[in-house]
């Protein structure tokens, strides 16, 4: 071969496999859904700007303003599944506001979702004693107890933030998963308590009505903190 004919050329097979890996060739329309108390720390918005969506393909960001996080999610979904267009899209991507996640963090979970009903960056919890918000072994009990992360990984998991995870749209049309999807739980009664954040509340249920989700741990998402000025 002269080498005329181009770089890509030379191995059409291992070209094609890296635009399949890309999946830019499929439908990949998104709505990015993101709660919000209303004001967002300016280094937060610039990595929201540099983060690249797929080229040619329809995403939008849908602000939800000055409700309870749960309420929040459970609103945007709802809207966009009554929506004549968005309705039709096929991915919704959450992102809170104290997340930071890296310029190809929605290009990889695209990558790797395709084994998986949603799939989410890798975050910590705030503070020195930080914890990965990744939780659960599939068929292990508890069913949401820390998961230690293996680095530059696919991990199947129970649950996850939802700081920054892409869920398929049609999730939310399982009839197993009655409304509200998401729910902020403080319980007490005489047979005991329960404290569930509307991430895992809605995991816990996802995950027994089959769903699969995963941590794709090369998505490294930045926690920021106001309050100390720091980013975990």
């Amino acid at each position: 071969m002269s080498g005329a004919e181009g770089i890509h050329n030379l191995d059409p097979k291992k070209s094609a496999e890296r635009i399949e890996r890309g999946k830019g060739y499929r439908d990949l329309s998104t709505v990015c859904v993101i709660p919000t108390r209303g004001s967002i720390d300016a280094r937060v918005v610039e990595s929201w700007w540099a983060l690249a969506s797929p080229m040619n393909q329809p995403f939008v960001r849908m602000f939800v303003r000055g409700m309870e996080v749960g309420d929040a999610y459970n609103a945007a979904i709802e809207t966009i599944l009554e929506h004549p267009q968005l309705s039709e899209w096929k991915y919704v991507l959450t992102l809170e506001e104290d997340n930071m996640p890296p310029p190809d963090g929605l290009l990889r979970l695209f990558e790797s979702i395709d084994d998986y009903d949603c799939i989410g960056g890798l975050y910590w919890t705030k503070g020195p004693e930080g914890q990965p918000m990744i939780y659960g072994k599939p068929g292990t009990v508890p069913m949401m107890a820390p998961q230690i992360p293996e680095p530059e990984s696919i991990v199947e998991c129970n649950g996850l933030g939802m700081g920054f995870s892409l869920f398929r749209l049609d999730l939310f049309r399982d009839p197993k998963l009655e409304k509200p999807w998401f729910k902020t739980v403080q319980e007490y009664g005489p047979e005991g308590g329960r404290a569930a954040t509307q991430d895992l509340y809605f995991f816990e249920r996802a995950r027994n009505a089959g769903h699969r989700v995963a941590c794709d741990t090369r998505v490294r998402v930045g926690h920021f903190d106001s309050a100390s000025d720091i980013i975990w």
